[in-house]
C-alpha cells in the first residue's frame, strides 16, 4: 500500500469527525441565540381558561377583545375583565354621547350570556354602536363560570343579581328568598347587599360610569324584560317583551326603579347554545336602534322628571 493511500484513510475519517463536530457547535450556537418564544400575556393566559366554558368563542376571538383587568378580582382571585370603548366623533353630534354598560354572565351557568357579549366586541365598529360610550364586561361571575360544574352563584354561593342595595333590602330579601323561592340556594341574596366583590365592582361601574342604560344578558327563558324609565323595546329580534317583575336585590330593581337608570334584560332562549350568527347580528342591531331612538341622557332625565322616585313595582316570582 502506498503512502497516499495510508494519509487518505486516516485523514478522510478525520476529517468527517471534525466537520461534525463543527457543525454541532454551530446549531448549537444558533440555538442559544435563538430568540426564546414570546411568553404569553395576561390575557392570553385568562382567555384560555374562558374560552373552554364558552360555545362559540375561539382563543383569538377572546384575545381579539382587548379587555383589559379593572383592578378587582373575584373571591377566587379572576380579574373581572372589561374594556372601555370611546364613542367616535362625527360631525353633527353636538351632545356628550349616550353611555351604555354592557354585561354578560352574571349568572356563571349562563354560558351564552358571556358568549354573545365577545360577538358584540366584534362588532363594535358598527356605525351605530360608534356613537354611544361603552362599558363592556363580559364575565361578571367568572368564578361561577370557572367552577367544576359551571353554576350560577359566585363562590361565596351568592346570586349576584339578588345582592344589590335596594330600600329595605335587610327584611325584604331574606324574607321573599324564604318565602317565595323556598330557601332556593341558587337564590341566595348573601348576608347583606353589595357583600360580594363582583356586584360590587358593578355598583361601583355605576358610580364611575354613570350609564345612561344598563344592558344585562342572561339565559334561558327567551324573552326581554324591561325595568325604569324610556319606552320599552317591544323586540329584540326574535326575543319578546315581557316583564316579568322585580324583586329585592336585583339589578333591574336597583338601577331601573330606585335610581331612574333604565335596564334592559336580555334573556337568550338556551344557556348552552348560542342563536344562529343572524339572530346575534338581529338582536344588536335592534338593541342599538332601540337606544338610539329611547334612550336619554341621565342628565335630561334629572332635569325633565321629577327627583321623587317612583314607586317600587310589585314583587312578583
Amino acid at each position: 500500500m502506498s503512502i497516499v493511500n495510508i494519509v487518505s484513510r486516516i485523514a478522510l475519517p478525520l476529517l468527517l469527525l471534525l466537520g461534525c463536530t463543527a457543525a454541532a457547535n454551530a446549531g448549537a450556537s444558533a440555538a442559544s441565540t435563538a430568540p426564546a418564544a414570546a411568553a404569553p400575556t395576561e390575557l392570553e393566559k385568562w382567555c384560555r381558561r374562558l374560552v373552554v366554558r364558552l360555545p362559540g368563542i375561539t382563543n383569538p376571538m377572546c384575545k381579539r377583545s382587548a379587555l383589559a383587568p379593572t383592578g378587582v378580582n373575584s373571591l377566587q382571585g379572576f380579574p373581572l375583565l372589561a374594556r372601555q370603548i370611546p364613542a367616535v366623533k362625527s360631525e353633527g353630534h353636538t351632545h356628550p354621547p349616550l353611555r351604555v354598560l354592557l354585561m354578560g354572565g352574571i349568572h356563571g351557568d349562563e354560558l351564552t350570556s358571556s358568549s354573545i357579549v365577545f360577538r358584540w366586541l366584534e362588532w363594535m365598529p358598527t356605525p351605530a354602536a360608534q356613537h354611544f360610550e361603552w362599558s363592556v364586561v363580559p364575565v361578571v361571575n367568572p368564578d361561577g363560570l370557572l367552577a367544576p360544574r359551571a353554576r350560577r352563584m359566585n363562590a361565596n354561593g351568592v346570586d349576584l343579581n339578588r345582592n344589590f342595595p335596594t330600600p329595605g333590602w335587610q327584611q325584604d330579601a331574606p324574607r321573599y328568598w324564604a318565602a317565595r323561592t323556598k330557601s332556593d340556594p341558587r337564590r341566595f341574596p348573601g348576608h347583606a347587599p353589595l357583600s360580594e366583590p363582583e356586584s360590587r365592582w358593578v355598583h361601583d361601574e355605576m358610580l364611575r360610569f354613570r350609564p345612561d342604560v344598563i344592558i344585562s344578558v342572561h339565559a334561558p327563558f327567551g324573552v326581554l324584560d324591561f325595568d325604569g324609565p324610556a319606552q320599552p323595546p317591544r323586540r329584540f329580534g326574535r326575543l319578546l317583551l315581557n316583564r316579568v317583575g322585580v324583586y329585592p336585590g336585583s339589578l333591574g330593581n336597583y338601577s331601573g326603579v330606585h335610581k331612574n337608570v333604565p335596564v334592559i334584560t336580555i334573556e337568550l332562549p338556551n344557556a348552552q347554545k348560542m342563536p344562529s350568527e343572524a339572530e346575534v347580528k338581529r338582536i344588536w342591531l335592534d338593541m342599538l336602534g332601540w337606544i338610539r331612538d329611547n334612550v336619554e341622557p341621565q342628565a335630561e332625565i334629572a332635569r325633565v322628571h321629577s327627583v321623587s322616585l317612583p314607586n317600587p313595582a310589585p314583587l312578583k316570582k
